[in-house]
């Protein structure tokens, strides 16, 4: 089969188009023909090596995991001896971070437990779009923030895939919604039901006065304290992404933080769950919740596509087709 591989940490330029053997799904696993994949920061982070962390979970010196992607759909082919969820012929989705990766290639072999069926009127590109960073909003609003009806909520980092899906989410519960991004992607905010929106370019969220009972913050590119007196009192601040060092900083000290006034400050595990997955087909289905895409490329052209994700210009996500799914 072909595969986007990488056997060194750099830039897009490292990656190629390889012909690789065709995995053989374990007793639990499914075999999945794959016809879209989707990238997420954690592939960026992988491809260069970046942070550190990232070498001492996946290899310090050079890549263990050598096939990138983790969200994807696809047609399950085979199944293992033990599969009990799913059988040849079902349409699947879902984020298989947890596994081998895998997902930049024709096949990838996956734990039953982190697909779920995907919806008949949700295409595979739409499907792909959808795992990670529809359960990193999902997640982080309801979860870690308990958003409520008529809360003011600020997303810091609202245009890309997380955020998109943050902004539709947060409107679903009634609150009303800033979105932070830079100017290009402002207008599609609005359009997705972002009541007010700012430049980040132009103004800092943290230093204009206002105050807000959510802060979900996809980017994490400011000092604890700053985004702490953004909130209201009550208030409550989750990371989903972005710097590592402050996030680790949050990770410690931010249950002390916590304690110390009446301002939460948390960091999302992310869990890429069955339940999740199900709770967004269902969103989807009703009509209620759309992914966002900015851009489709072929596999061959997974390096163009990282380069630009690497420069933080898409609106949404960006999704790898494999060309020939219905």
């Amino acid at each position: 089969m072909k595969a986007i591989v990488y056997k060194r940490y750099g830039s897009p330029e490292v990656l190629q188009l390889q012909e690789v053997t065709k995995p053989v799904p374990g007793d639990y696993e499914v075999l999945i023909k794959v016809y879209a994949s989707c990238i997420n920061d954690w592939d960026w982070g992988l491809l260069q090596g970046k942070p550190f962390v990232n070498r001492l979970l996946f290899g310090l010196i050079k890549p263990k995991t050598q096939i990138l992607g983790c969200d994807l759909s696809g047609r399950v082919e085979a199944i293992g001896a033990k599969v009990k969820q799913f059988k040849p012929g079902d349409e699947v989705f879902g984020d298989i971070s947890e596994g081998n990766w895998g997902g930049f290639a024709e096949y990838v072999c996956a734990d039953e437990k982190v697909l779920a069926l995907k919806p008949a009127g949700m295409s595979f590109d739409e499907a792909a779009a959808t795992p990670q960073a529809g359960l990193l909003a999902l997640q982080g609003l309801l979860y870690n923030g308990s958003i409520q009806s008529g809360q003011k909520v600020l997303i810091n980092g609202a245009g890309g895939g997380t955020g998109t899906f943050a902004v539709q989410i947060a409107k679903l519960y009634g609150a009303e919604v800033t979105g932070v991004d830079s100017k290009v992607k402002l207008e599609m905010l609005r359009s997705i039901g972002a009541d007010h929106v700012i430049d980040y370019a132009q103004e800092d969220f943290t230093k204009n006065g206002l105050r807000y009972d959510l802060i979900l913050d996809v980017r994490t590119n400011r000092p604890v304290s700053h985004y702490k007196q953004a909130l209201n009192a009550g208030g409550t601040y989750v990371t989903v992404g972005g710097s590592m060092p402050r996030i680790f900083y949050l990770m410690i000290f931010g249950p002390l933080i916590s304690k110390m006034g009446n301002k939460k400050m948390s960091v999302l595990m992310h869990k890429p769950q069955k339940k999740d997955l199900i709770k967004m087909s269902e969103l989807f289905d009703a009509g209620k919740v759309v992914p966002i895409i900015d851009s489709r490329y072929p596999l061959r052209e997974v390096p163009q596509a990282l380069q630009r994700f690497g420069q933080g210009i898409q609106k949404g996500k960006i999704v790898i087709t494999m060309g020939d799914h219905p």
